[in-house]
């Protein structure tokens, strides 16, 4: 049997002793959240996507909301006290974080930022959340990585 391997995500998690669920699927390039949910037979609501943005200070940030949902650059930038962000453009975003697109999480980044999750996900008991690479989901508490992480739940979609 071939020994999993195990993302900076994944390692950050058995680190701080938080329980969480690994699923994966064909992905040969990059696919949405929500097709990946389809293909995983998860609820879109409960699947959230990664997106990092940076601010007017240069301060860079990282915004979990469901993937069907589309970030409010306001709320937003208000949540984490800058008057804008813009999200990061693709080319940057391994450089930045050490993930490539799709495959990014907010947890074992090269630095941990600043996180900010939809605030649906404070009530939700599990919720699916990239895992580090391409082809790799990771099912856990959202109350548990926020405190991990030390997160916040906010509104922060339009």
């Amino acid at each position: 049997m071939a020994k999993e391997l195990k993302t900076n995500a994944m390692r950050f998690l058995d680190k701080n002793k938080i329980s969480y669920e690994v699923q994966t699927y064909e992905c040969d390039e990059f696919i949405d959240g929500v097709h990946t949910a389809e293909a995983l037979g998860q609820p879109a609501e409960q699947t959230f996507k990664t997106l990092v943005a940076h601010g007017k200070s240069g301060s860079y940030y990282c915004f979990l909301l469901p993937v069907a949902e589309e970030l409010d650059l306001k709320k937003a930038a208000k949540s984490v006290g800058e008057k804008s962000v813009e999200l990061l453009h693709v080319k940057d975003i391994t450089a930045v974080t050490g993930y490539v697109r799709g495959g990014c999480t907010p947890i074992g980044m090269k630095k941990q930022f600043m996180t900010v999750v939809h605030n649906t996900a404070e009530t939700m008991e599990r919720f699916y959340i990239s895992g580090g690479r391409i082809g790799t989901q990771i099912h856990l508490s959202p109350s548990e990585l926020v405190k991990a992480i030390r997160g916040k739940f906010e509104d922060i979609i339009m």
